[in-house]
């Protein structure tokens, strides 16, 4: 499938005029297809395979912030830990652990956000309020993690035709990411990322300023 670049065009510049950041979901599309956007100026791109992300860091332009949006398991955590530039989907404290063992040996720090459970389906992952809660706290008082920086949240809506179940979804992450954010505490928190090709308006609506779109730019995955 062709990259759909009109359609890139009108959502970069409709996210840009909201200060909202694209996440392009490159997820079993071609270095070719990936090359074509990036050739049209966009830098961040999601994975969710540590595999196929390794291989297509290796081919790909270097200036490219790749973000990892998949589950992630602890034993893969050092394969992308030298060049991530963000880990979307950190949904356990020992995950966390992990990313900064492997990101001191790397000499880098990681920018993560901890992906909440907002979805009524069983088969997301996430973080409950109380886990979310205690992440938090345990950062603060141990300062044992100096090689992460908690950027913010993820969360992933139900999959759903009912707007209005996804929309409670969204305000309920935006509104514990408030509650931190707001915080003297947590001043880094400043990203709130909800919204995929389906919903994204929706989101940025709810207070979304990045977002992880992919089938509108791709075409139906590969």
């Amino acid at each position: 499938m062709p990259v759909n670049i009109d359609s890139y065009k009108k959502i970069s510049e409709e996210l840009a005029s909201n200060n909202v950041t694209l996440v392009a979901v490159s997820k079993t599309k071609s270095t070719e297809e990936i090359l074509e956007l990036y050739n049209l100026g966009q830098r961040d791109f999601g994975e969710n395979y540590v595999q196929e992300l390794v291989e297509k860091h290796e081919k790909l332009p270097k200036d490219i912030r790749w973000h990892f949006i998949g589950h992630l398991q602890s034993n893969k955590v050092k394969l992308i830990a030298p060049f991530i530039s963000m880990i979307h989907s950190v949904d356990s404290f020992k995950l966390l652990k992990e990313i900064n063992k492997q990101a001191l040996s790397n000499s880098r720090i990681i920018d993560c956000l901890l992906q909440v459970y907002i979805a009524k389906e069983e088969t997301k992952f996430g973080l409950s309020e109380d886990e979310v809660k205690k992440i938090l706290n345990e950062i603060d008082d141990t300062q044992i993690l100096r090689n992460i920086s908690i950027k913010g949240f993820m969360g992933m809506a139900s999959f759903t035709d009912n707007l209005q179940v996804v929309k409670q979804e969204f305000k309920f992450l935006k509104a514990l990411y408030d509650q931190y954010s707001q915080s003297s505490h947590h001043s880094s928190l400043t990203i709130l990322s909800m919204g995929m090709s389906a919903d994204y308006e929706l989101a940025i609506e709810e207070g979304s300023n990045m977002v992880r779109i992919g089938s509108l730019l791709f075409g139906k995955r590969n």
